[in-house]
Order: C-alpha cells, then sequence, then structure tokens
C-alpha cells in the first residue's frame, strides 16, 4: 500500500517511520526547501520512501493520504482542494488536525468530501497507538471503516467520535488538566515542578495503565464505581465548584516558562526525550503482555 504524506514536519516524519516500519510504501510532500533533506536524516534509509514537492503528484500516486500540514484553516483548503482532485475515488483523506473540525476541511473538497475525516494522532505517532477518527458531516461510513481498519492494522488503537467538537477528545481532557494545572501555579499554591511531581508520580502511573473510569472503578473495591460516586461524589462537585479559570496573561506565561526551565536546570533535553521515549516503548511493550489493560 502507498500512503502519500502531506508535510514531513515532527507528526508527519513520526507518520512517515511508522508506515515503513510496517512494510507500507511512502510518497513524502512538503514545499518546505530542506523538507526532504531533514526527513530523510530523521529516518533510515529506505527504498519504500519517495518524497516529492508535488503536491497533485502525491495525491495521484496514493492509496491513503494521511495530511499533516499548519494548523490553519486556509492552509487545509488549499492542500484538499488539491488532494480531492488529484486523489483516486475511494482513496481516504485523513488530516492528522489536533482540533479543527472534518465538516470545516470537508468544505475544501467540492468532488469526494464522503471520503474526508480526521485521523488525529497522538505524539509520537510512530510510538503512541492512540488515532482519534473523527468524521464530518458527510463522512461516509465506509470511509470510517476503512481508516478505522487501516489504523488496526499499523498497531494503533482507534477511537471513532461520535460528535464533532473541537480537540476532539484527548486533548480536551487534556486542556481540562492543564486549566488546573496553570490555576494552581497562578494562584501560587503549588509550583510547576510540584505539579510535574505530582501527576508523575502519583494518577499519571495509573492512567498510563488505565483510563480515568476504570481507574476510578477499581479504586472503589467491591462497589467499584457505583460506591466511587455514592461517596465521593459530592465532595468532587464542590472540587469542581472551586476548580480555577486561569487567562493566559503575559505574568502568568512568564511564570509557567519560568517554572519549567528551574525544573529542567539544565537538563539535556535530547537526553530527556530519548529517555522518555525509550520508556514508552518498555511501557507499551509490558500492556501488550498483560492480558486486562486497556
Amino acid at each position: 500500500m502507498r500512503i502519500a504524506v502531506v508535510g514531513t514536519g515532527v507528526i508527519g516524519a513520526s507518520w512517515t517511520a511508522l508506515f515503513l516500519a510496517h512494510g507500507h510504501e511512502v510518497v513524502a510532500t512538503d514545499p518546505a526547501p530542506d523538507a526532504e533533506e531533514r526527513l530523510r536524516a530523521a529516518l533510515p534509509e529506505s527504498d519504500r520512501l519517495t518524497f516529492t514537492a508535488d503536491l497533485a503528484e502525491a495525491a495521484r500516486r496514493a492509496d491513503f493520504a494521511q495530511e499533516n500540514g499548519p494548523e490553519r484553516p486556509e492552509a487545509k483548503d488549499a492542500i484538499f482542494a488539491v488532494l480531492d482532485e488529484h486523489a483516486r475515488p475511494g482513496v481516504v483523506l485523513a488530516s492528522s488536525s489536533s482540533g479543527l473540525l472534518p465538516s470545516r476541511i470537508q468544505q475544501a473538497c467540492t468532488r469526494h468530501p464522503d471520503r474526508v475525516l480526521v485521523g488525529h494522532p497522538f505524539n509520537p505517532p510512530h510510538l503512541l497507538p492512540l488515532v482519534e477518527v473523527v468524521p464530518g458531516a458527510l463522512t461516509s461510513e465506509e470511509t470510517v471503516g476503512s481508516a478505522m481498519d487501516f489504523y488496526t492494522t499499523l498497531g494503533k488503537r482507534p477511537i471513532r467520535l461520535r460528535r464533532e467538537l473541537p480537540g476532539h477528545v484527548a486533548n480536551r481532557l487534556q486542556a481540562a488538566l492543564w486549566r488546573e494545572a496553570y490555576s494552581l501555579v497562578d494562584q501560587g499554591a503549588a509550583t510547576v515542578a510540584d505539579i510535574d511531581t505530582a501527576i508523575a508520580n502519583g494518577p499519571g502511573l495509573r492512567w498510563a495503565l488505565l483510563g480515568p473510569f476504570l481507574n476510578q472503578h477499581l479504586s472503589g473495591g467491591p462497589g467499584g464505581i457505583a460506591h466511587v460516586l455514592e461517596h465521593l461524589g459530592p465532595p468532587m462537585e464542590d472540587w469542581w465548584a472551586d476548580l480555577g479559570d486561569p487567562r493566559l496573561t503575559p505574568e502568568l506565561t512568564r511564570k509557567i516558562v519560568a517554572g519549567v526551565a528551574d525544573e529542567l536546570a539544565g537538563a539535556d533535553e535530547a537526553a530527556l526525550t530519548a529517555a522518555r521515549d525509550e520508556l514508552l516503548t518498555g511501557l507499551l511493550a509490558a500492556k501488550a503482555r498483560t492480558q486486562g489493560l486497556t
């Protein structure tokens, strides 16, 4: 199968690595002058990877297209108009957009808007299994099924959204946590490092194994989540009412940036990223060996 990877920045390069690792051919395209050089430098040599600066050519050669262009409606319009015109009928056109609605993206496609959807990965796509498959108002069920099946063959864990929402699901959940984290810093209740420590050494460890509902269920003992909601539901509603509503003012932005700099304290960020990815790989392998963990 030949995959057109449109946009070869961080996300596009990671998708490319995943597609190649699963034996697919990739035709990559990106208008940046040094895009091919950067992509090939980031990946092992492969005779199944070709590059073209011509988006129309990549579209014509594709059996599936994964778009990773700028997160701006006008940029998506320009890209999807070309994909829609030149890709063969039936070729799924998937956007990696982290927040744009697929119905908005479909507006650029006058020929076959039914084969357009969002296939939003979690970064880095070559490691993290989640893909959020979001159909638009005009997306066909055949397109949704084809995308879900294709991502599954890559070892991904795709979820289908039943409703279009800005930010989809996972980013909205993250945003809820970030909102309170920023508020706690803004109030002076905790430092950036304290909050990172609290999550990385507390609930974050459990969240890496099971989602929020199953974690709550297991914490309820024999009564499960029904017991948790009965006994902790009322105080949890009080916590919700007390959660912050911060604004990213220049002052708060400076606090967050300074807090991260203090936390890193001159650490080698490339080494930190490599260590993170190594641990992610080990965690995913361990989860794969353990039955019952989602």
